[in-house]
């Protein structure tokens, strides 16, 4: 069974990013690191206490987790781990938190499947603000993204590294 909510015209933003026709909240200098399965972006929208939170994103088009082949599943799993270990050590932060969300009741609100990591300090109070995030512009997102791709290095580039279908 199909769990689609994606309406027929829908014009992915995370393979849009991939094809390099993102906006102003997709900027090349957003990538952190690219597989050939998976990559991850600094996010465009940051909860008051969590600045540098990042999305882990399967490189082919699935809206869900119910849809996700096993080898995607385990690169984005792959990476969401080597992200949360790069962000302890550039952030110097407390610990992270990894969530991710599946159609409208599970609060999905983009429907290409991605992992949220966020850099975690104590008491920020991540999840009763949930409703606080706030767009971040490029230039707030670019030393982020540079710290994480001198710790991670990977491959920051979609030409670089092509998928693995």
């Amino acid at each position: 069974m199909e769990h689609t909510h994606a309406p027929a015209d829908y014009a992915c933003p995370f393979c849009l990013e991939q094809q390099g026709r993102g906006d102003e909240h997709s900027r090349p200098g957003d990538v952190v690191a690219v597989t050939g399965r998976a990559y991850a972006r600094v996010a465009p929208k940051w909860w008051p206490g969590n600045p540098g939170s990042l999305l882990v994103i399967p490189r082919a088009h699935v809206e869900n987790l119910y849809a996700i082949t096993p080898e995607d599943n385990q690169a984005v799993w792959d990476l969401v781990r080597r992200v949360a270990v790069a962000v302890r050590a550039a952030y110097a932060c407390d610990g992270t938190s990894v969530r991710q969300h599946n159609e409208p009741a599970g609060d999905q609100d983009l429907w290409h499947l991605h992992v949220h990591v966020f850099p975690r300090h104590r008491g920020d109070d991540l999840y009763r603000r949930h409703h606080d995030a706030a767009w971040a512009t490029p230039d707030a997102r670019a030393p982020y993204a540079a710290r994480l791709r001198r710790e991670l290095g990977l491959p920051t580039s979609f030409r670089a590294v092509p998928r693995d279908d």
